[in-house]
């Protein structure tokens, strides 16, 4: 658990290793993102990216679960206005492990008092440290909630 009290500008944080199967990117792909590369693994490793790769947004929906699990989860996060920049920089291949290291940018409280604002950086690597995903996010926490 943090606090918005604990994310101070050049903090970090760590979570993860975290697995990746075939069969959970298909079934997340089959769902969200059915492109051929992520669904068909013969199509998948006649294609340029030689087998079936991770969809994006599962990239991006493992980076969360590891940051709830590193840094949100009892605090009192409330969410995101958004994402400022989001880049995937490398394909998220079955049995790759992933870990994700967050770096605070900046912190602030809102202009009504109620709020920390968080900017950071999340990076998520491969088990090769080769960067596969690199987003700038802004989180909310609420400083009138008791976390837990």
């Amino acid at each position: 658990m943090s606090t918005f009290e604990e994310i101070t500008p050049g903090a970090v944080f760590r979570a993860g290793p975290r697995s990746v199967t075939e069969l959970e990117i298909i079934e997340f792909a089959r769902r969200y993102d059915p492109q051929f590369f992520h669904i068909d693994p013969a199509r998948a490793a006649a294609s340029r990216w030689g087998g079936v790769i991770a969809s994006g947004w599962m990239t991006c929906g493992i980076a969360m679960e590891l940051a709830v699990r590193g840094v949100l989860s009892d605090s009192n996060s409330i969410g995101s206005p958004g994402i400022e920049q989001l880049q995937w920089e490398k394909p998220v291949r079955p049995a790759d492990s992933l870990s994700l290291c967050i770096t605070v940018l900046e912190t602030r409280i809102s202009s009504s008092g109620a709020l920390g604002v968080v900017r950071w950086r999340w990076e998520l690597t491969n088990q090769d440290q080769a960067r596969v995903l690199d987003l700038i996010a802004t989180s909310l926490f609420d400083l009138g909630a008791r976390a837990g």
